[in-house]
């Protein structure tokens, strides 16, 4: 007799735990400040801001959300700094168990733009599968499943240009997940660019995980390599380091000051240009910038 299926994950999140792994917790490209806050009557407030090095530019996002747990209904509403407005309405397990519908709507009043992206999911054991269509974008309808026995799983994404009549995009992937470790393989953007991706919590304290990707449009021939680990110093930090194969060396650390309140540093060298010296001092390229994160309940 067959053990019960998980609800395996969705297309996005295949190879989810190698990602994370070498793409969270670095903050070396920005400098970013989120404060989150919750109410006893099921309301949520989150504030959040970025500071763009490059252009010195500050964006911000304020958003409210409400959740009604019993009826299986989110609303939230957000308002940017670029003047952009957010709605989104979810509506989960009305008209079947793990089925959920999302509708994601934005305004820019300034000059009349405006999107609108209607998402079904349908979630049971062994079969996770999504479909989307972006109103006044084609019409454009995207779907992608993803399917799971025993660990194996496999997926496929594909879009459909209604105006047009012909796909647009379509992709595909297979992998296998464990409790302690998990490998993936893409074939994205029309098969024309592969990954492979694992991850492996080597115990407790210690992560690590590979990504490689092989794109054969690209101008240089070759894969490009990322390699990474994390390891937890106590119970409220821990550290990261990935290296890619041009040399460019990730270094960072998070601690949790209190309960709610997390500061994360991050650092990037030009690990080929240690010892070159210009006029204007090393070559190297260093970034070192922070992020907190403000949980307030």
């Amino acid at each position: 007799m067959s053990l019960p299926q998980p609800v395996p994950p969705s297309w996005k999140d295949l190879g989810k735990s190698s990602n994370d792994l070498l793409g969270k917790d670095f903050p070396i490209h920005g400098t970013t400040l989120e404060v989150k806050t919750a109410t006893p009557s099921n309301v949520a407030f989150k504030v959040f801001g970025s500071q763009d090095p490059k252009a010195n530019l500050i964006n911000g996002d304020i958003e409210a959300k409400y959740t009604d747990k019993a009826h299986g209904l989110v609303f939230t509403q957000g308002w940017t700094t670029a003047n952009v407005l957010r709605t989104q309405v979810e509506a989960e397990n009305h008209l079947a168990k793990g089925l959920k519908f999302d509708l994601q709507a934005s305004l820019l009043p300034d000059v009349g733009k405006k999107t609108a992206l209607f998402t079904t999911t349908y979630k049971q054991p062994g079969l996770h599968t999504r479909a989307f269509l972006d109103l006044f974008k084609g019409p454009t309808v995207t779907t992608d499943t993803v399917i799971g026995r025993d660990g194996f799983l496999l997926g496929a994404e594909a879009s459909y240009n209604v105006t047009e009549g012909k796909v647009t995009r379509y992709a595909t992937a297979v992998g296998f997940s464990a409790p302690d470790y998990a490998v993936t393989l893409h074939g994205l953007g029309n098969l024309s660019t592969f990954a492979a991706s694992y991850y492996h919590r080597v115990n407790p304290d210690v992560e690590a995980g590979a990504k490689a990707i092989y794109d054969t449009k690209a101008t240089t021939q070759g894969v490009s390599l990322e390699v990474g680990a994390k390891v937890y110093t106590d119970s409220a930090a821990f550290v990261k380091a990935k290296i890619n194969n041009a040399g460019i060396l990730g270094l960072a650390y998070t601690q949790a000051l209190r309960p709610g309140v997390k500061a994360s540093f991050g650092v990037a060298i030009d690990t080929k240009k240690l010892n070159e010296i210009s006029p204007a001092g090393p070559a190297h390229k260093v970034r070192a910038l922070q992020i907190f994160i403000w949980y307030i309940y």
